[in-house]
């Protein structure tokens, strides 16, 4: 009787919804790059039973500022019209922002009103550890575009 009334109460619960963000970065990138990431994440909705309500992508345009139209379009969704979702799903956290002041701040907007940034393929838990991790994931991301940009910069002189 008892693992009876586990399945009844399991069924009770609510399924998880999540909107999904993709992005690359340069005209060198191809269309192909958000289609991966966007298999991957339906691939993951699939796997952990949660639907996908959007899908927002930005091509062609850099992580490294906020500037950029479908995010800005997924936030005020997100934000001003209170579309109801428990999850933004990206492929990597890169995907998602290169600036680590932006990556915080956004996350900490959406995970107020009780939505969490998930990478797919970047498993971060729930803990102190996996916090520390994932910030210092947004610093590595933050590094790898600034080193890139001078690199760039170099080679041009």
């Amino acid at each position: 009787m008892a693992s009876m009334s586990r399945t009844i109460e399991r069924n009770k619960k609510r399924r998880k919804v999540a909107v999904a963000y993709a992005r690359f970065s340069s005209n060198n990138q191809r269309e192909e790059s958000i289609d991966a990431q966007l298999r991957a994440i339906r691939e993951y909705c699939e796997k952990e039973n949660i639907e996908l309500i959007a899908e927002f992508t930005d091509e062609a345009v850099s992580g490294k500022t906020d500037d950029r139209e479908d995010f800005q379009n997924m936030i005020n969704q997100l934000l001003k019209e209170h579309l109801q979702v428990d999850y933004v799903l990206v492929h990597k956290f890169n995907r998602f922002a290169r600036s680590k002041f932006d990556s915080a701040l956004y996350k900490k907007r959406l995970k107020d009103i009780g939505i969490k940034v998930i990478s797919v393929t970047q498993k971060i838990d729930d803990t102190p550890e996996g916090e520390l991790l994932e910030g210092f994931l947004e610093s590595i991301d933050q590094y790898y575009s600034a080193n890139l940009a001078l690199e760039v910069r170099k080679g041009l002189r």
